[in-house]
């Protein structure tokens, strides 16, 4: 399955509901929400991945489920694989929406 679109949906929702517009793209072999043309989070695989930045990068990797996201042999720095993602409560994914969002919005638009 290349993604989940119910989760999708509901991480779509969390973002507007922090008052983020995002622009859904097919990446990873699923979709990913862009801010401002940059990655916030998508989903593939019945995984999350979040870009979270190299600032929150540890703490990220303390959360529950999360791990390290290396999707072609390359660890991604500042970005974490969420396992899964479609058990995850509406308050759960707000939280990585939250997360995402305090680095994203620091970017500048592309």
């Amino acid at each position: 399955m290349p993604h989940d679109p119910d989760l999708a949906d509901r991480m779509e929702t969390a973002l507007r509901e922090r008052g983020a517009d995002p622009e859904p793209r097919k990446m990873f072999g699923g979709v990913a929400f862009m801010i401002g043309g940059n990655m916030s989070y998508g989903t593939s695989n019945e995984e999350m991945h979040v870009r979270v930045g190299p600032e929150a990068y540890e703490a990220a990797l303390t959360r529950d489920g999360a791990r390290i996201m290396d999707l072609t042999g390359r660890v991604m720095k500042g970005c974490v694989t969420v396992d899964g993602p479609s058990d995850l409560s509406a308050e759960e994914i707000g939280s990585w929406a939250d997360l995402t969002l305090a680095f994203v919005r620091t970017l500048p638009a592309k």
